[in-house]
Order: C-alpha cells, then structure tokens, then sequence
C-alpha cells in the first residue's frame, strides 16, 4: 500500500514537474513572441516614420521644383510646351505623394521621377543661358552691323550728293552760252525774194533773230535744236500753230516755239538765224524774244515795233 502511494507520488511529480516545464516552455515562447512583436512594432514604426520623412522631403523637392519651373520661360513656343507639360507633371506628383504617403514603393517612385525632372530642368536652364548669350552676341552683332551700314549708307549719302553736285556743275557747265543776240523785223518785195528790215508792225512780216553760240568743251558735241519763243505786246506766245507740233519743254515748263533750226555743234563757237512768225499780222509794241537750247532759255532780246 505504501508503494502505491510512493509510485502515485512520483507519478504526480512527474506530471507536476511536466506541467511546471510546460508552462515555462509556454511562457518562454510568448515572452519570446512578445519581445518578437514588440521588435517588429519598433522596427515598423522607425520604417513607417522613414517613410513619412522621406515622404515630406519628396513634397518639399517637388514644391521647389515647381517654383523653379515657374521661374522658366522657353526659349521657344516648342520648349515652352514641354515646360507646361513637366508643371502639370509636378501637379500630379504632389497629389500622388499625398494620396501614398506610407507606400514606400509609390515615394521611392515619386522620388527618382523628381530628380529626373530636376535635371530636366538643369537642362533646360543651360539651353535658355546657352541661347541667351548667343542672343546677346546676335544682338550685338546686328549693333555693329547696322552702326555700319548707318556709316555705309552716310557715306553713300554724301557720295550721292557729291555726285548729284557735281552732276549738277557739269550740267551748268554744259549750258551753252549765247551772245551777239538780234532781232529785226523784215518783209518780202519781188516775189519775195528780196528782204527788207522795217520797224513797223503793219509791214512786217516776220522776225529775224540772228544769235552766237559759245565755245564749251566740257557741252556734248552734235546736233542742237535751237528754238526761239515770242510773247507778244498783248501777252501771247507766237506761233504759227498751237498744237503739239509747235510745242517744246524749256526750264522744266513748255511753250510754243516761233521758229526753229537745227546746229551742228562741235565745241566751238557758231552762228545762227531763225525766222519768226505767228498766225496773223504784228502789232505794235514790245516782243519778248527767248533762245532755247538743251531745254535751257540760254538768251533773250527785246524788239520793239512802232
């Protein structure tokens, strides 16, 4: 009986030590399992604060990105697109930032596409400076360039006039001049053949204005059309018809002409005589009697007829 007991004794020694050794068992693993927990919980939150971190630091460069972009202006309409086209993207990366603010993997994302787009940026700027100063160059360039067209273009400018002046001497050089200037009234006897001077104006027939030429080497050598014009004492012009063939320009005007010849002009001195006549008889009074030649009035006369 007593080594029943003995045995039942060691038998609930063995089940108390086994249930004893369980429990630490048991609880060494839950100890085991809480520190575990615990570790991860800490280790979680120092990733989750990470991430947050890095999160604001995302926001915080692409804010600043999107003031540096907004400081850009393209050098063209095409570079200009592609700028508001990476501000938009920024807009879109802000609000993917703040919609994933504990998704590493989205940050991670949003991070590298940040720096791609700073050096985007870093890109653009070096081509707005490169082509600035190729601007400022041109610029200058085209400064010098015009200061020297302006320089070409004063110097042509008096070139011109200088040419115009002495274009101008030559042709007041050219002008012939014109001396021994006269003029007589004369009418016909004996079939008019004989010529005779009168100063009446009932008998006159016609003018006769005899007049010389000047020598001029520097004046064009050839033929010359001298013309003579008359204005009468009442104010007209004589002539024996008024139509274009007895017009002709004379000091940038025009007139009709009394009579005409026709010179060989060969730089020397020459005399002429033309004969004047109008569509009626004379009257008395004064004539005004004008040379013309080269389209120059180059003598005049007076006549008076009684």
């Amino acid at each position: 009986m007593s080594e029943e007991k003995e045995n039942s004794g060691k038998k609930r020694g063995l089940i108390l030590y086994f249930i004893i050794g369980s429990l630490l068992i048991t609880n060494g693993i839950t100890v085991w399992l809480w520190l575990t927990a615990k570790s991860q919980i800490v280790h979680d939150k120092v990733v989750t604060e990470k991430i947050i971190v890095e999160k604001n630091n995302v926001e915080e460069d692409l804010l600043s990105l999107q003031k540096d972009y907004e400081g850009l202006r393209g050098a063209n309409s095409i570079m200009q697109k592609d700028i508001d086209e990476k501000k938009a993207r920024i807009e879109e990366l802000l609000k993917e930032a703040a919609k994933h603010k504990g998704d590493a993997y989205i940050i991670a994302k949003l991070r590298k596409e940040t720096e791609t787009l700073r050096e985007i940026m870093k890109s653009y700027v070096r081509t707005i400076d490169s082509l600035n100063t190729l601007n400022q160059h041109l610029v200058a360039e085209k400064k010098t360039v015009l200061k020297k067209l302006d320089a070409e273009k004063e110097k042509q400018t008096v070139l011109q006039k200088e040419k115009e002046e002495l274009k101008s001497t030559i042709a007041k050089g050219s002008v012939l001049s014109c001396f021994n200037i006269s003029a007589k009234a004369v009418y016909y006897k004996r079939g008019g053949k004989k010529e005779i001077e009168t100063s009446r104006a009932k008998k006159a027939e016609k003018l006769k204005v005899s007049f010389s030429l000047g020598e001029n080497k520097i004046a064009r050598a050839g033929e010359r059309t001298v013309y003579i014009r008359v204005m009468t004492p009442d104010g007209k012009e004589m002539a024996k018809g008024y139509d274009e063939n007895y017009k002709f320009n004379f000091n940038q005007s025009n007139g009709y002409f009394a009579g005409k010849t026709e010179l060989n002009y060969a730089n020397s001195e020459i005399s002429g005589v033309i004969y004047c006549e109008g569509q009626g008889e004379l009257v008395p009074g004064n004539y005004i009697i004008e040379i013309t030649c080269d389209g120059v009035v180059v003598g005049n006369h007076a006549l008076k007829l009684d």
